[in-house]
């Protein structure tokens, strides 16, 4: 009898448990998180040519690297990324650089 008591107690604990976690404090399933948003656009994934069709990113790119947004060639390098591209300039797109433009990129507010 003493078992069935000691169960009964246990279990009529758990559940007021539970109930009382449900109803007052949040879960790890129900607690909400804080997601930082993305940035729109990385040197590392957006292609040159989504950055150049944007005026903000273009001035971006034109702040940082002049010289390869005003080539001639550009539009060559549109599909491509700036870290791809970097193994063709690195003397002229260096980390530091890519770095730099990140950082601007993500101070881009979101298009609407």
């Amino acid at each position: 009898m003493r078992a069935y008591l000691v169960i009964a107690v246990v279990s009529a604990g758990l559940s007021a448990g539970a109930g009382a976690q449900a109803a007052g404090t949040p879960t790890a399933a129900t607690a909400p998180t804080t997601i930082a948003a993305a940035p729109r656009y990385t040197a590392e994934d957006t292609d040159i040519g989504t950055l150049l069709d944007d005026p903000e990113a273009k001035a971006i790119l034109a702040k940082h690297l002049p010289d390869i947004v005003n080539s001639d060639q550009i539009d060559m390098a549109r599909s491509m990324t700036l870290k791809v591209i970097q193994q063709y300039s690195a003397d002229q797109i260096t980390d530091a650089k890519l770095a730099a433009i990140d950082a601007d990129l993500a101070k881009l507010p979101p298009k609407k």
